[in-house]
């Protein structure tokens, strides 16, 4: 059933050629917020014209947080610019004018597909069953993007069809980082949101052609971050996940909405830190974050770059400060920084590089390994760079 927030008591009248007869008429935003508890099955709010914007924005950012699924369309009397970024920015789906009974059909629509689509009924997403790794790091320059980029390549050129998203909204590097001169970005999905498929997935993907990896980068204007909505990202994944075997998530070093919706749909999640007090106590931070948004344990793993520094700190100082034990230790190399600079790949430029091996162990071991996939040579250890502690 959709509800329709309307102070109109000929409401549902008005608009039943496009939302049918049997719309639930409420007049205020606690009765709306009421039925939405009650009722886990809605799936649509529409809000009429008269309703104040600033009030209608509040129930759609709290709403998209509890139920990213549920669709909201906002009806307007006349469309304008700031009214239509405002209601985006809050997680509206979309704005239509109110005496235009037509688009607001097609928008009830498109919002019920997406619907299907986020909850895992859609008829678009493929049929594959792809795993989601979001890489995150609660402090920047700890190498997260060169270790996305790095695992990314090395899945995509084992034959895997990897797919690798720069959710670094504002200053992503995943681009340049590989020498990639972008097709698109995560801003173009915006407008396929609700309709998003494959062509639509496959017009914004860069293919980086030395390893067959594919890419969206960051859009390329900062400012572009705050009109992309987290529920586009949702949607992204979603797609994304029914069309590749792996999709990697490159992230900023910050808990913004468009990471906490990456990590809601993650099969697993890769924290990184490094040898310094201030990387150990943000992460520290970051893992009792994810204990509180009620994250699993068992899909996290932490991964300890440039672990044989010499600067005071060790390994072990670090699982202590965390109460966590470290998956892997990549080794400090200046041949990373200077990969970075020729926007070259580590684990094709230099395979027998240290750090490219402990890398591809890593992808093996905790990627590969934990979701199922055959391992040459019985899945034996390449190189021992690191232990696992389990």
């Amino acid at each position: 059933m959709t509800i329709l927030w309307d102070f109109d008591p000929a409401a549902v009248d008005t608009y039943r050629f496009a939302l049918g007869g049997d719309a639930l008429l409420l007049n205020s935003a606690p009765r709306v917020s009421r039925a939405l508890e009650e009722d886990h099955d809605q799936l649509l709010v529409v809000i009429g014209p008269d309703i104040d914007l600033d009030a209608a924005c509040e129930l759609a950012e709290r709403e998209r947080i509890d139920r990213p699924e549920l669709g909201v369309i906002l009806l307007r009397q006349r469309l304008d610019v700031t009214a239509l970024a405002q209601a985006l920015r809050c997680g509206v789906r979309e704005v239509v004018q109110a005496d235009d009974q037509t688009a607001l059909a097609d928008a009830v629509r498109r919002s019920l597909a997406l619907t299907q689509q986020l909850s895992g009924h859609g008829t678009n997403v493929g049929s594959q069953d792809g795993k989601i790794i979001t890489v995150f790091s609660a402090k920047g320059g700890v190498g997260k993007t060169t270790m996305s980029t790095n695992l990314a390549v090395y899945l995509a050129s084992t034959g895997a069809k990897t797919l690798l998203v720069d959710l670094d909204l504002m200053f992503g590097d995943v681009a340049i980082s590989l020498q990639l001169l972008p097709h698109g970005s995560v801003r173009d999905v915006v407008a396929m949101s609700g309709h998003l498929d494959d062509q639509g997935l496959q017009s914004v993907v860069t293919r980086h052609e030395a390893s067959g990896l594919d890419v969206i980068a960051a859009p390329a204007d900062p400012a572009d971050a705050d009109r992309v909505p987290s529920h586009v990202i949702i949607e992204l994944l979603r797609v994304a996940r029914g069309k590749y075997d792996y999709v990697l998530v490159d992230t900023p070093p910050s808990f913004t909405e468009h990471v906490l919706a990456a990590f809601d749909v993650s099969d697993l999640t890769v924290l990184i830190a490094t040898l310094d007090i201030p990387a150990v106590k943000n992460l520290r931070i970051a893992i009792n974050t994810l204990d509180t948004l009620g994250a699993s344990k068992e899909a996290r793993t932490i991964v300890l770059n440039r672990a044989d520094a010499k600067v005071g700190l060790k390994p072990d100082d670090v699982e202590a400060a965390l109460k966590a034990p470290i998956s892997a230790n990549v080794p400090n190399s200046l041949t990373v920084p200077a990969s970075v600079n020729r926007g070259v790949a580590l684990v094709l430029d230099d395979p027998r590089n240290p750090v490219s091996l402990a890398i591809r162990e890593l992808a093996d071991h905790e990627i590969r390994r934990r979701f199922g996939e055959e391992l040459q040579n019985g899945a034996k250890r390449p190189f021992s760079l690191f232990g696992s502690k389990r």
